[in-house]
């Protein structure tokens, strides 16, 4: 029957532990998303860095969501996905927090960098001072360009899903085709810049931020100084190193994923894997750098053991 699903032994293990990595990516970005709101409550105001995490948590959380939602249906009930307007709407917000969380990375690694390194050039000087400011219309740029994005995403959705709809018969779907038709070739390219671009500016932050802090830590050592700020440092340097690893490996799968539509292709089990897990595991790296964060989930873990 074509309402029944269809599923293998790989597509099971598949879809149990994207499941698995989903649920632990949810739980945390829930805890930091939390935590956040328990500050502002009690502070009544949050500073830049948490406003971009709180915006960063939740857009890694509905991502999640819908990502899960995506490949769950896709391998177990594809027909129930590939039809209007269910796969257009999944797609279109799938596309929307997959590149706002991108954006909200970038916009947290430039933040870091720009309040962290330490440079005399007169423009970093200026960024560094006003980067407190621009802030908000960082934000405000990231939504508008991730919104942007996922109404190119709904478009070439609705398109491929029209054109798969036209090439079948007897009411049997097939798999929507991974075919760039040229007509939407600049579609494709605009869909591509919204997520190279925030890749670049992580990437250019983070080096920036290495080699500030890497040469702080030799003038320090060259005076033969230790301090507790040299050790800082060097946990800063470890943590932005792990995040830039991550987030490298992170975009290599994002783009493999979005090149390989056929379920055949083994380099999709990889990427997703990676990519399901990249949201949990970057937040535990924070968690662990952050004491004030870190305290909570070590006081939730002895909680859960309690009972």
């Amino acid at each position: 029957s074509a309402q029944q699903p269809n599923v293998t032994s790989y597509s099971a293990m598949t879809v149990a532990i994207i499941t698995l990595e989903s649920s632990a990516g949810m739980w945390i970005n829930t805890l930091i998303v939390a935590v956040l709101c328990i500050t502002w409550v009690k502070k009544k105001t949050l500073n830049s860095s948490e406003k971009v995490l709180l915006l960063l948590g939740c857009s890694r959380f509905w991502y999640l969501c819908f990502s899960w939602a995506y490949c769950s249906l896709s391998i177990t009930f594809p027909n129930y996905l590939y039809v209007h307007p269910t796969f257009d709407i999944i797609v279109f917000f799938q596309s929307i927090f997959n590149c706002s969380h991108l954006w909200f990375s970038a916009c947290l690694c430039v933040f870091y960098c720009l309040k962290i390194a330490n440079f005399r050039n007169r423009f970093f000087i200026y960024l560094k001072v006003k980067i407190d400011r621009m802030v908000p219309w960082l934000l405000l740029g990231s939504v508008l360009s991730a919104l942007a994005i996922g109404i190119i995403a709904y478009d070439l959705a609705d398109a491929k899903l029209g054109n798969n709809h036209n090439s079948t018969t007897g009411g049997n779907l097939s798999k929507v085709s991974g075919k760039i038709d040229e007509h939407f070739f600049h579609k494709y390219f605009i869909y591509g810049f919204g997520f190279v671009t925030p890749f670049i500016a992580v990437i250019s932050s983070a080096l920036v931020l290495l080699f500030s802090l890497w040469r702080h830590k030799c003038k320090m050592q060259t005076n033969s100084v230790k301090s507790l700020s040299m050790d800082a440092r060097i946990r800063a340097m470890k943590s932005i190193l792990s995040f830039l690893v991550m987030y490298s490996i992170n975009f290599l799968f994002l783009i493999l994923s979005l090149s390989s539509m056929k379920e055949e292709n083994y380099v999709v089990f990889p990427s997703l894997l990676f990519l399901y897990a990249f949201p949990a595991v970057h937040f535990l790296i924070m968690i662990l750098s952050n004491p004030k964060l870190e305290k909570v989930l070590l006081r939730i873990l002895s909680c859960v053991k309690c009972k």
